[in-house]
């Protein structure tokens, strides 16, 4: 949730005033992000997500063991031939990590994730986690900032849903159903009402507050060392995609990675283009033409 990342840039951002003034700060600020909660459910429901997930964060790490050096840092850098050293002469790097922090003597960046799900399957593959890592090649390098490795600060989604209640037919039909299964040809049942927003929260915060094995799912930090070698065949490796660019733009074709389709149990934003091979239909009814990210900027040869 982009929202989620916002706010965790605001919460580290907070002034030294207690965890009350900042949850309330942030409060405000999701409270102002979702304004048509009271009648459109998908930011009723979004708001109820990132109202529990932050106030469970707040809960559970109300003091850091890491002191914040930086936070949504922009960094901009020359892409190397590792074989001979030169620059690129028509590529750069740029990108913005979300944080930079100092634990003792060493630094880390800080990565923020949301994810459905956090399990061992989730964790084994942070460390093929590209770009985050070529990033802290990066601010080494561009910064001077001695960066050894990556704190995934990782905030799960809860699966739990708002209860809706019962419409008048609904609870007719069941009424009518129990009636004719009563030997007495009675029934005290009642409409069951929808679940007021105050005690759907009672029920997130539980969610977010249990003890144990399930609050290391609900919020969870892997810390991932980064060795010299792994440096190095991250630099070849975007060597080689800034050599093998031109060409495919050239002969105008890019093949399909389907690897990443699924790869966060999730479809890619843009795998509708590419299921419906390029379906006009489909690119114009969902998607609008936007100005690009600049991880990788083109510069004239």
């Amino acid at each position: 949730m982009a929202l989620v990342h916002e706010c965790l840039e605001r919460w580290y951002r907070r002034p030294e005033t207690g965890i009350t003034f900042g949850l309330q700060r942030i409060q405000y600020f999701i409270d102002q992000s979702y304004p048509n909660r009271t009648w459109d459910d998908d930011q009723l429901r979004d708001w109820h997500l990132a109202t529990a997930m932050m106030r469970g964060y707040a809960n559970c790490y109300p003091e850091e063991d890491f002191q914040v050096v930086a936070l949504e840092k922009v960094f901009d850098g020359r892409i190397i031939n590792p074989a001979t050293g030169m620059s690129s002469r028509s590529f750069t790097m740029s990108g913005k990590v979300d944080g930079i922090v100092r634990m003792g003597d060493e630094y880390y960046l800080l990565e923020h994730k949301t994810a459905s799900l956090i399990d061992s399957s989730y964790l084994e593959r942070l460390w093929t986690d590209f770009q985050i890592t070529l990033y802290a090649w990066y601010v080494r390098e561009t910064l001077g900032i001695p960066v050894v490795g990556i704190i995934y600060n990782m905030l799960s989604k809860a699966k739990l849903q708002q209860g809706k209640g019962e419409t008048e037919a609904e609870f007719e039909a069941r009424r009518a159903e129990l009636l004719a299964k009563s030997k007495t040809g009675k029934t005290t049942a009642k409409r069951k009402l929808p679940e007021s927003d105050e005690d759907f929260q009672e029920r997130l915060a539980a969610k977010y507050a249990e003890p144990g094995g399930s609050q290391t799912q609900m919020f969870h930090r892997e810390t991932l060392y980064i060795s010299r070698d792994r440096y190095t065949v991250l630099q070849t490796e975007l060597w080689e995609l800034t050599q093998a660019f031109p060409e495919a733009r050239r002969r105008g074709y890019f093949y399909q990675n389907t690897a990443f389709c699924f790869r966060f149990r999730s479809p890619c934003a843009y795998y509708p283009i590419c299921s419906s091979d390029n379906n006009p239909n489909v690119i114009d009814n969902l998607y609008q033409v936007a100005a690009p990210h600049r991880g990788i900027e083109q510069h004239g040869c």
